[in-house]
């Protein structure tokens, strides 16, 4: 007879885990070496993205360090013929199309009713024989008329109609026109056999993406994962227990953090990749080094917010301010803007002044035109020290 199976308990690290040590592997660990935009998209598990262009949208900022030789706007243009899917994981972004398969069926917490279900259906029949279509398409055959959205505004009811059957997964993003969405109907399947298998999966994706994560950041963005699969949200705060049994952690400072098992922070390799010798990196607000401003302010000592819908009088740093990363510190930031085929940064410091450093001068100076050739800008870049 075979003996019972002890409870399994969490996973120690051999030796003990310093705050610098955590900083290291979550950079080293997300600022891999340059692959194919496939192979990164994969890697990171979940790109987050954002319309606003500051010189570029946030998963172009994202993936030009993670992508050999990126330009702005290549996401877009291969996005048709990649298998991923644009969707609702803790945020709107990019997932590869099987993580996006576990989330649905999706059963929103908004129920509508079913003359709203009608025009769902009609819409779906009118998708299904163009095949791809413009929203601007669906409001000349339907006239739905406008309709208030979110943010007070007015809005065509086809818009927010479309919006809704892509998130019911009715229809998916077949691609953008001039940054407007483009809609199909989405192939339906069978919801996954084994729930439980299915939110310890998407978990791992979150927990791939932004570790290694404090206890409470852990817990919050767990919690997030509602938005992606409302109808388990009991399930997803029944996994957490899971969740910490398959991770490995360790408490620094009077905090504990989770990372994945058979990762090492300790590692020596972790903070030469994380010094990066004397390479200036510009991050995107969202990027996953930068999203958890909880670990941020731990990992860097001060507060970084994203400002651009903070009224102009009231902003610290700016409208689209970019941290900026340098021998395995966030020392600073800068605001990138475009103006007649130049690129222009200007940079703030914490410390109120730029590095002496002449290797950090000659670092920023290549940054810039690694942006500017990222944009497809011929003239040289400008650097203004704010």
């Amino acid at each position: 007879m075979s003996r019972p199976l002890r409870p399994s308990r969490p996973l120690r690290p051999i030796q003990p885990i310093t705050l610098t040590q955590l900083r290291d592997h979550a950079i080293a660990r997300t600022l891999f070496a340059p692959t194919t935009l496939p192979k990164a998209i994969a890697r990171m598990g979940f790109v987050q993205a954002d319309p606003i262009r500051a010189p570029a949208r946030a998963q172009d900022l994202m993936l030009r360090h993670r992508v050999g030789d990126y330009r702005a706007g290549m996401l877009e243009a291969r996005y048709p013929r990649l298998a991923i899917e644009e969707d609702f994981f803790i945020n709107y972004g990019f997932l590869p199309r099987a993580t996006q398969c576990l989330m649905h069926p999706r059963t929103p917490e908004t129920v509508w009713p079913k003359a709203r279900w009608a025009q769902a259906h009609a819409v779906l029949d009118f998708v299904k024989a163009r095949g791809v279509v413009h929203p601007r398409e669906v409001d000349a055959e339907f006239q739905h008329g406008k309709t208030k959205n979110w943010f007070g505004g007015s809005s065509n009811a086809s818009t927010q109609l479309l919006d809704g059957m892509h998130y019911r997964g009715l229809v998916r993003t077949a691609g953008r026109e001039s940054g407007i969405r483009l809609y199909a109907a989405r192939d339906m399947h069978e919801p996954p056999g084994d729930v439980a298998v299915a939110v310890d999966a998407l978990i791992d994706v979150l927990v791939r993406c932004y570790a290694p994560l404090p206890e409470r950041s852990l817990h919050e963005w767990v919690s997030r994962l509602r938005y992606g699969a409302p109808q388990w949200g009991k399930q997803f705060r029944a996994a957490l227990p899971r969740t910490k049994a398959r991770l490995v952690s360790a408490e620094v400072d009077g905090i504990r953090w989770y990372w994945p098992a058979g990762e090492n922070p300790a590692s020596r390799r972790h903070a030469n990749a994380a010094e990066d010798l004397d390479r200036v990196r510009l991050l995107a607000p969202f990027d996953p080094l930068v999203w958890d401003r909880r670990r941020f302010e731990a990992f860097w000592g001060w507060s970084y917010r994203f400002e651009a819908y903070t009224p102009p009088a009231r902003r610290l740093r700016g409208y689209y301010a970019l941290p900026l990363l340098w021998r395995g510190a966030v020392i600073g930031w800068a605001n990138a803007s475009v103006k007649d085929g130049r690129l222009t940064l200007q940079t703030g410091h914490v410390s109120g002044k730029a590095p002496g450093d002449p290797a950090f001068a000659q670092g920023l100076n290549d940054e810039a035109r690694r942006m500017s050739h990222f944009l497809a800008l011929e003239r040289e870049p400008q650097l203004v020290d704010g």
